[in-house]
């Protein structure tokens, strides 16, 4: 059983910044498995925002990046998004997900094993 808990939404004006976490407990296999972002806006799909493996290899969607960062703190086993310039198409629940190395990689919802509660983020003016 793996848990994991998001933090750090909020609202924030079009061109702001949020960093939001994602502690994770329970057993974690960092060799076969992977951490990601995901998000869902009011009445669309969930997602993929960004993945990471615990070695470090990153990817991001083509919408966020140069703008939002994916790392992992192996250590502690906590996930983080740096968002900056963010955009009002930028609002939704973000959810950090835990799922098989691929995950990371291709951000298919399907792969993920365990979600998050999610945590919300606004950006408008």
């Amino acid at each position: 059983q793996v848990k994991l808990k998001e933090s750090g939404g909020g609202s924030v004006q079009p061109g702001g910044s949020l960093r939001l976490s994602c502690s994770v407990s329970g057993y974690i296999d960092q060799h076969a498995y992977s951490m990601a972002w995901f998000r869902q806006a009011p009445g669309k799909e969930r997602e993929g925002v960004a993945g990471i493996s615990f070695d470090g290899i990153a990817k991001s969607t083509e919408s966020v990046k140069g703008r939002f960062t994916i790392s992992l703190d192996g250590a502690t086993n906590t996930l983080y998004l740096q968002m900056n310039s963010l955009k009002p198409e930028d609002t939704a629940m973000y959810y950090c997900a835990y799922g098989p190395r691929p995950m990371s990689e291709l951000l298919r919802t399907r792969d993920v094993r365990y979600w998050g509660q999610g945590t919300q983020v606004t950006v408008s003016s």
